[in-house]
């Protein structure tokens, strides 16, 4: 964009002075003063135009770098979970399992494959309506409390499975404005990876408080803590993962969790803390 200005700048103030040589032109001065003008006009702004482009260009292709990883990874845990399904189908089909037991341990398995395979469509088709921006929440008066322990109490057989103890602490009772299926589903997701990447023997907390104007939902895990250099990257989407945190599923609920968090106008966070991390949401007070 800049050489596409100086070009004809130059153009013309030489064509000017080529002319000025065969015939005698009293205003030379003054069209030499006009092409200046024009020239510290243009350039500045060429220059700027030219700088916008740049970045808007720059940002379309990481979008579409972005977009191929994310495709990639879904296609990798659609297949997986597909192989599973389609080697244990043939196994009942061609009649290699054929005892009761036999039969029903295969079909509940496919059945677990099945409902993985839901969320994560599930996953896919909340993600695109928050980017979007087709999420259209019912507001109503939420008590955060109910939904803080309505979400560990449905967690809780998972974290006892792992061997990760699993508790909630509630400071005070606050009240937001906000939709309970959403808010449960931030909550979820949050403690539903802090369980995933906590060892066993560890502890998972869950605390609902009060700072200020603001509602916070704290989720302290025991993962190892989060390389400084890696925290600013743990919304992104597709984020599976450093050494201390197992590059595990597809990388879309903190994503979604953060989109959420924004359609609430609050605010969401990481840092290390203790042993783990500790994630962060706040929400504005009713």
């Amino acid at each position: 964009m800049t050489v596409m200005v100086i070009v004809p700048v130059v153009a013309t103030i030489a064509g000017v002075l080529v002319v000025s040589r065969f015939m005698f032109t009293p205003m030379l001065n003054a069209a030499l003063m006009a092409c200046a003008v024009v020239g510290v006009v243009t350039v500045p702004f060429s220059i700027m135009l030219g700088r916008a482009i740049a970045r808007r260009t720059m940002w379309e292709r990481e979008a579409e770098s972005a977009r191929r990883q994310l495709v990639a990874w879904i296609s990798h845990d659609l297949r997986t979970p597909l192989a599973g399904i389609r080697a244990m189908t043939e196994a009942l089909e061609d009649g290699v399992v054929s005892e009761p037991g036999e039969v029903a341990v295969y079909a509940k398995q496919i059945a677990l494959e099945a409902d993985h395979l839901s969320k994560l469509v599930d996953d896919l088709f909340q993600l695109s309506r928050i980017t979007a921006g087709a999420l259209n929440l019912t507001l109503h008066d939420v008590r955060l409390t109910d939904v803080v322990s309505d979400v560990v109490a449905a967690s809780r057989p998972v974290a006892a499975l792992k061997g990760v103890q699993l508790r909630a602490v509630a400071r005070e009772w606050p009240v937001v404005r906000g939709s309970d299926p959403e808010l449960m589903r931030v909550v979820r997701n949050l403690v539903s990876n802090a369980i995933r990447h906590t060892p066993e023997g560890g502890a998972v907390s869950v605390q609902v408080d009060v700072d200020g104007g603001e509602a916070v939902v704290r989720v302290d895990d025991g993962c190892g803590g989060i390389p400084e250099d890696v925290l600013p990257h743990v919304f992104d989407v597709g984020f599976r993962g450093s050494v201390a945190r197992n590059p595990t599923g597809a990388g879309l609920g903190l994503s979604i969790a953060r989109g959420l968090v924004d359609a609430h106008h609050g605010r969401i966070g990481v840092q290390n803390h203790g042993p783990g991390c500790r994630f962060e949401v706040r929400l504005p007070l009713r």
